[in-house]
């Protein structure tokens, strides 16, 4: 509606100079349902509000989370609703009054763009008056943050232990490549060893038949070797 601008300024003026309230009459915002603390998304949620005279239209409005007044609708004493725009329906809100003095406001179906104080005010007699504001805010869910593991200590740590790996994700492919490289560094080292060990144990075998060959000669008991004594030669 055209003077809605003009109200959010007198209710922001109301808010920040509490004078410029009358105080001959009191209006108040309040859930319809006392025992609701904080809506639920999705919920529906019924606010009511008590005017201070019968013959006056009430005005909506909301408090955003950043301090924006935003328009929400006006009831006049006839019943008859004006939404945001000059629209008579919306699509988010429900407004009616409901008895003399009780006006109602319904969020159809609350979102975190609902959140805010919401206030219902009156303006008669070029006076402003206006309710305190309602809270209607999700409640708040407070999270634990993650505890840090414990530092472990290194002084248990052996050289073998320095040598573990950790496992890696090695895909089937990765593991039949390493298998062929086994076998290719493996078989013919494992080939060469074996030839060394035949060709070590074949040389020993010779060289104890080489030394048995030299030693059959028989040795005298005194150690010398049996000589044959000379003839003395005849002179004549």
């Amino acid at each position: 509606m055209a003077g809605s601008p003009a109200l959010l300024l007198l209710l922001g003026l109301g808010l920040c100079c509490p004078g410029i309230q009358g105080q001959a009459y009191k209006m108040t915002a309040r859930f319809r349902d006392s025992s609701i603390t904080h809506p639920r998304p999705g919920q529906r949620l019924e606010l009511e509000c008590l005017a201070a005279r019968e013959d006056s239209g009430v005005f909506w409005v909301r408090q955003d989370k950043d301090g924006t007044l935003r328009f929400i609708v006006f009831i006049s004493a006839l019943s008859r609703t004006t939404f945001k725009g000059n629209e008579k329906t919306s699509t988010r809100f429900e407004a009616r009054k409901y008895s003399s003095v009780a006006y109602h406001l319904v969020v159809k179906s609350f979102t975190p763009g609902d959140e805010g104080n919401y206030f219902c005010l009156m303006n008669s007699n070029q006076m402003l008056y206006f309710s305190r504001g309602q809270p209607a805010f999700f409640p708040v869910t407070v999270t634990t943050a993650p505890t840090a593991p414990a530092p472990t200590t290194q002084s248990g740590i052996t050289k073998k232990d320095l040598c573990v790996k950790t496992p890696d994700a090695e895909t089937s492919e990765e593991k039949e490549l390493n298998f062929f490289c086994n076998i290719f560094i493996w078989v013919p080292l494992s080939g060469a060893c074996l030839l060394l060990l035949i060709a070590l144990t074949v040389t020993i075998v010779l060289c104890q038949q080489t030394r048995r060959r030299r030693c059959r000669c028989k040795r005298p008991m005194n150690g010398k070797p049996n000589v044959k004594p000379s003839m003395p030669s005849q002179h004549t």
